[in-house]
């Protein structure tokens, strides 16, 4: 099955854990924190991997003009539904539907490590910005779907029994008051999402490793990186 495919079928599920108030990590890790690295609304933003349709919207509330696009029939119909004024698209991130040179901003906020074809999106995102135009991302940190805690004490190690450099897909299922998601992605390490960057023509600006900030004293989470925000600019 592709992570497409995987996706399609956890569609229902996503929308659920997705639009449950402050249960994903959107809430707590990203929403702020992502937009702190966008540029200012201007001319058309894209949205690949766009899933429910969460970004679009916060997006829009801020001015931004956006189309969002996402290979899941189901999830794009769950956007439209909660912004039927929105403009949503069933696309392949590796092969949108666009001209060249016709967008200012792409964000990809959680989706290129679910993509079977990470490269080739950021090559289509490359080809759809106009000269200056940036692509915001954020993926799963590589240490962080490159290991785990071998327990849930405060001190636990942080062990890595696979390749760190070895790409490979990995599925986590996680049940939290009441809800139920199975995550199905793919790990690469950081110099795989910095090589598709060159390839794609696209210059590195910013990388942010982003941690827990919880106040909870001896979280083993605090000691690794969880997430990773990063903005490319085309020359």
């Amino acid at each position: 099955m592709s992570l497409r495919d995987a996706w399609e079928a956890e569609a229902p599920n996503w929308v659920a854990w997705a639009r449950a108030p402050g249960h994903d990590s959107y809430w707590q890790y990203h929403r702020d924190r992502f937009l702190q690295l966008l540029p200012e609304a201007s001319g058309l933003t894209l949205d690949i991997g766009c899933g429910e349709g969460r970004l679009p919207r916060d997006l829009k509330a801020r001015e931004y003009q956006v189309m969002g696009v996402d290979a899941s029939p189901t999830l794009i119909e769950h956007a439209r539904a909660a912004d039927p004024e929105g403009d949503y698209r069933v696309a392949d991130a590796a092969k949108l539907p666009l001209a060249g040179a016709s967008v200012q901003l792409v964000t990809a906020l959680l989706s290129l490590h679910d993509m079977d074809d990470m490269e080739g999106a950021l090559r289509e995102a490359a080809r759809v910005l106009v000269p200056g135009g940036r692509l915001c991302a954020a993926v799963v940190h590589p240490i962080n779907s490159g290991g785990t805690f071998e327990s849930s004490a405060p001190d636990a190690p942080f062990v890595m029994r696979q390749s760190y450099f070895e790409q490979r897909r990995y599925a986590d299922t996680v049940e939290r008051d009441g809800l139920r998601m199975t995550f199905t992605s793919r790990h690469r390490p950081l110099e795989a999402y910095v090589a598709a960057l060159e390839a794609a023509g696209l210059h590195l600006e910013r990388l942010v490793e982003v941690a827990d900030t919880t106040d909870a004293p001896g979280d083993r989470w605090q000691r690794i990186p969880l997430f990773l925000h990063f903005r490319a600019v085309k020359p």
